[in-house]
């Protein structure tokens, strides 16, 4: 810009020497040497008309590169910036399927711990068979074997003779041994209904003991596990979290599909925050809204998880 300027100083400068340069001199002083100062004076302006008109072409030239770098600079932050949202989309996408893959996992583990538990609940069940069949052959056996008159044992030595009551052999009230002393099974249907009307009244020692019944003498029922639900909210209320979460395992792995499995976990996750055990109670709440996302006990677990601020992504339950 600075030569520029100059050039246009000079195109004035030497077109007055052209215009006033014949005027300065007679005419007929004119020489040989003014008609090569003019000469040389319009070479000059040549010369600078065409440095014009290169510096011209050369200025429009870089005004082109330049627009040119400005358009591809501009270009390049565009794709920058797509690139980097595309990037932000896909860990974004990366971190929702490591959430997803945890909690398919998680689910998983926790249905392998509730299917060990059920065997061995069921191993447990086997062994107190197998320990029943024991003894009630045992006791057929003691039945069997004679007195010591050659008589079977309970029995006179002429079997045709009834004993009474009082005599050797038979006790008083003429009941047989192995009878002796036996519980009847009180009926399931209503010993359940009695102790649930019982927890409604607020007679919790009463409704206690009917669903300690129940889970006595019925312990594969489903009722069962309705039963331990009863006991664990009983427990609860007398603040005896402890005793509550086992109730509520009991429920949990034992009879998984039970109505009253969503309130179980919902209760045992509460019970759980109580014992300031936050992280198993978190992890509860998110097990119980990943297994039963439509129930009124996985709203009260996000509305409880809100307020604990604590963030939770939703995956599908196995």
């Amino acid at each position: 810009m600075h030569t520029s300027g100059i050039i246009r100083r000079l195109i004035p400068a030497a077109a007055l020497v052209l215009l006033f340069a014949p005027a300065a001199v007679p005419a007929h002083a004119v020489s040989k040497e003014m008609v090569e100062l003019q000469t040389q004076v319009q070479q000059l302006l040549d010369m600078v008309q065409r440095l014009q008109s290169t510096l011209d072409t050369r200025m429009g030239v870089l005004q082109h590169l330049a627009e040119q770098t400005a358009d591809a600079a501009n270009q390049m932050t565009t794709t920058v910036n797509a690139l980097q949202q595309k990037l932000n989309s896909q860990n974004e996408a990366v971190g929702g399927k490591v959430d997803t893959i945890s909690g398919q996992v998680q689910s998983l583990n926790d249905s392998v711990d509730e299917l060990k538990a059920r065997i061995a609940k069921l191993d447990k069940t086997v062994s107190d068979l197998q320990a029943q069949i024991q003894t009630m052959q045992t006791s057929m056996q003691q039945q069997q074997q004679p007195a010591p008159g050659g008589a079977p044992q309970g029995q006179p030595g002429n079997p045709e003779q009834p004993q009474a009551p009082g005599m050797p052999g038979v006790p008083p009230g003429g009941s047989a041994p192995d009878a002796q002393g036996a519980q009847q099974a009180p009926p399931l249907e209503e010993t359940l209904q009695a102790g649930v009307r019982d927890y409604t009244a607020g007679r919790y020692q009463v409704a206690q003991g009917e669903f300690e019944d129940i889970v006595h003498y019925y312990p594969m029922d489903d009722a069962a596990g309705t039963a331990h639900f009863y006991l664990g909210e009983i427990a609860n209320a007398k603040k005896d979290y402890a005793t509550a979460i086992n109730e509520y395992n009991a429920l949990l792995e034992g009879f998984s599909g039970n109505g009253k499995a969503p309130a179980a976990q919902l209760h045992k996750g509460y019970a759980l925050l109580a014992t300031n055990k936050r992280d198993a109670g978190i992890h509860e709440l998110r097990l119980l809204i990943q297994r039963h996302p439509q129930t009124p006990e996985a709203r009260a677990a996000r509305s409880r998880l809100n307020e604990m601020g604590v963030r939770f992504t939703a995956t599908p339950a196995h």
